[in-house]
């Protein structure tokens, strides 16, 4: 965006400066010296091979866990010199791992991402955080089913649903750990069209998502980075770095990369 002649960039959300990440108990380096930069209604894909560092990454962007080295500044704070579960509220984050009480209603889940709680807090929920819970059900598409116990959910549900709870606080960065885990193609559709739908619907709005499989990348991903042992292969626009060079050399074998109506697929290039 340009403003009388000068550049107006989007802020920062995230800032990694040489951040490095080693196991104390073995020395072992998760990530080595990691430069990355996020700004406000980017969204990233995080791709690469199991081990290489995707998850410590992403716990690491989610003030979850510090950098043996260098500096890393979340929405404006820099780690170490934050209180990190205030960070943490500005937060958003989604795995398919997460605790929900599987006899909790689904808008019961959802209100409970006001408080950030496993159980509801009943008390703390006055009537306008319960219609922003019915208008987040609304937005992703469960609004059918609010009053259904979680165990009772889909997993394409499930995982819809434990976004709209991440999106209650409203927070700036929005973190997708493997959101796509076990779905079925239909169960992985609606969920790539919700997560379309968020990007445009929430301008300022950034998420970085986690994924094996460039499937399941919505066309709303504008950036891609790239893991291999715990070194950034490349970074930037995902036309950029979602080619097949790119890839073979971050999972080690040959794989031809195309791209159809903005959605991605990738395949043995043999």
């Amino acid at each position: 965006m340009v403003w009388e002649g000068v550049s107006m960039e989007r802020p920062l959300v995230v800032e990694l400066e040489g951040v490095s990440v080693r196991r104390y108990t073995t020395g072992q380096v998760i990530l080595d010296e990691v430069d990355w930069s996020v700004r406000g209604g980017e969204h990233w894909a995080l791709l690469g091979a199991n081990g290489a560092g995707k998850t410590s990454l992403l716990r690491l962007v989610g003030a979850v866990q510090h950098p043996t080295s260098g500096s890393a500044t979340v929405l404006g704070h820099r780690l170490g010199r934050v209180d990190v579960r205030e960070l943490r509220a500005m937060i958003g984050h989604v795995s398919s791992s997460q605790r929900v009480p599987e006899d909790l209603p689904a808008q019961a889940v959802v209100l409970t991402g006001a408080t950030g709680t496993v159980q509801p807090l009943w008390r703390k929920y006055d009537e306008a955080t319960r219609e922003r819970a019915r208008e987040l059900l609304a937005e992703l598409d469960c609004k059918d089913f609010a009053d259904r116990p979680y165990k009772f959910c889909s997993g394409g549900q499930r995982a819809r649903l434990l976004i709209a709870r991440a999106l209650m606080p409203d927070p700036g960065l929005l973190l997708l750990d493997e959101p796509f885990n076990a779905l079925d193609l239909p169960s992985r559709e609606d969920l790539v069209d919700a997560l379309a739908r968020l990007a445009v619907n929430r301008p300022g709005l950034t998420t970085i998502t986690v994924t094996h499989h460039l499937e399941e990348l919505p066309p709303t991903i504008s950036h891609a980075l790239l893991l291999r042992e715990g070194r950034m292969l490349v970074s930037g626009p995902v036309d950029e770095v979602l080619t097949g060079a790119h890839l073979t050399a971050c999972f080690g074998r040959a794989v031809a990369v195309e791209r159809h109506h903005g959605r991605w697929q990738a395949r043995s290039a043999h």
